[in-house]
């Protein structure tokens, strides 16, 4: 994808753009179904594969129970983790879709998980506004995530940003390292910056209609 045209926002400006965006009448909830739909549409290789949608517990974690949503509904082979039983609203509303349509889960601590065992992770665990170092049980699904990337295993897809990376800074000191980032919205000013290099494979946005107040606000590459 060209990004040429995509601007790049600070953490603070998306959060801006959002409730811009939910005030002027867009549902979050539909959001949520178009970043998952966004994320779906920016990756051929969902047919036949098996993939690990691996969920945190805010709304990050809410695009991957819509995504696997998708999924399911396609007829693909997808697996929920659950890192955490507690949800962000949007994120038990799509949980609770998810568990109607009997899309398999599993739960961190509870079930035995082979993420080598996937053809494809997803990492919805942290979002933009993550700062700092990522702690239990999410640090250990990011190292796991990486061996398995690592050993030639898996194709990593992190949605909106790499979990524990800084999404201002592109820094972090333990961060999922994807074959393909699919920003959502706009892009971030950490994915220019910092350790990003590191973290990032090929990096994608999709627009979900998200607007900001002031057409003025952000930069262009």
């Amino acid at each position: 994808m060209n990004l040429e045209n995509v601007k790049v926002l600070t953490v603070a400006e998306m959060r801006a753009a959002d409730r811009y965006t939910i005030e002027k009448g867009t549902p979050s909830k539909v959001l949520m179904k178009r970043a998952a739909q966004g994320v779906y549409d920016a990756y051929g290789g969902w047919k036949g594969a098996k993939t690990l949608v691996v969920c945190g517990s805010g709304n990050n974690g809410g695009d991957g129970y819509a995504l696997a949503e998708i999924l399911q509904e396609k007829g693909e082979d997808v697996t929920l983790l659950l890192l955490y039983d507690r949800f962000s609203e949007d994120g038990r509303y799509y949980h609770e879709r998810c568990v109607r349509r009997g899309v398999r889960e599993l739960r961190r601590g509870t079930d035995e998980v082979r993420f080598g065992a996937y053809d494809i992770l997803v990492d919805c665990m942290l979002g933009t506004g993550f700062r700092g170092t990522p702690e239990e049980p999410i640090a250990s699904a990011i190292r796991e995530i990486n061996r398995a990337r690592a050993a030639g295993g898996p194709f990593v897809i992190s949605v909106d940003i790499n979990s524990g990376m800084n999404g201002d800074t592109g820094e972090g000191a333990l961060a999922v390292k994807s074959d393909l980032t699919v920003s959502v919205g706009f892009l971030k000013t950490g994915f220019f910056r910092g350790r990003a290099g590191e973290w990032v494979g090929a990096l994608t946005n999709v627009d979900i209609g998200i607007e900001t107040a002031d057409p003025s606000i952000g930069h262009s590459l």
